[in-house]
């Protein structure tokens, strides 16, 4: 039991650190504690709210999804199967994610490919990258929040008319050494299927799936 125990405090560090930086890269309100993980004003008009639960609990998740208003995010750390009797019909799964981490350290990203240029800057505690394909359009791109020694990887992508040209390594690799140069000493995110090949050929660490259910708009 005790074995079971760190491992639920370990996690829900980790989701902590994501739900720091996460709100930061977005802009979103921060964080409010509740018993069964953290709840976040977002305010756009797609996602209101969201609620993060660490370690997911039956009665707590049937709970939340009969009371959470239209246009309310779930992001339960646990597979979709088991999350998904849950919740209502009303609940749409979202495509799953899985929780990474990795130590950041110094990483210099090497020069672009030929035709391709790299435009790094930050603003507001908040690191962005963009590439860009010889006429000036978007290649890839990416951000990371920063909260103290985290820096939270989010909304990377490469244009499909771009991929399997190394561009989203390229992203990577300049958010995670400018996150560096900039304090950051625990990098943390929450990938896709498509992107954990990706972040995993980069070092980073697999740490728990992660479920994510919108309850439909009115």
């Amino acid at each position: 039991m005790q074995g079971g125990i760190v491992v639920e405090e370990r996690l829900s560090g980790w989701v902590k650190q994501w739900v720091d930086g996460w709100v930061v890269s977005r802009g979103a309100a921060e964080p409010v504690g509740e018993a069964w993980g953290w709840s976040v004003a977002v305010g756009v008009s797609k996602e209101v709210a969201r609620h993060v639960v660490p370690v997911p609990v039956e009665a707590d998740v049937r709970r939340l999804a009969a009371t959470a208003p239209p246009a309310t995010w779930l992001k339960l750390f646990a597979p979709d199967e088991v999350v998904r009797p849950w919740v209502g019909d009303e609940w749409e799964m979202d495509v799953a994610g899985f929780l990474m981490t990795l130590p950041l350290g110094p990483s210099p990203a090497g020069p672009p490919p030929a035709g391709y240029s790299v435009t790094c800057w930050s603003r507001g505690g908040v690191i962005k990258a963009l590439v860009r394909a010889g006429d000036g359009r978007l290649a890839a791109r990416g951000q990371m929040g920063l909260a103290g020694r985290t820096a939270v990887a989010d909304q990377i992508e490469t244009a499909p008319d771009q991929r399997r040209r190394g561009l989203g390594a390229l992203v990577m690799r300049t958010l995670q050494n400018a996150a560096w140069e900039a304090g950051a000493r625990d990098g943390v995110l929450v990938g896709t299927p498509d992107g954990r090949a990706l972040y995993e050929a980069l070092g980073w660490t697999l740490r728990a799936p992660m479920a994510s259910l919108a309850r439909r708009a009115d």
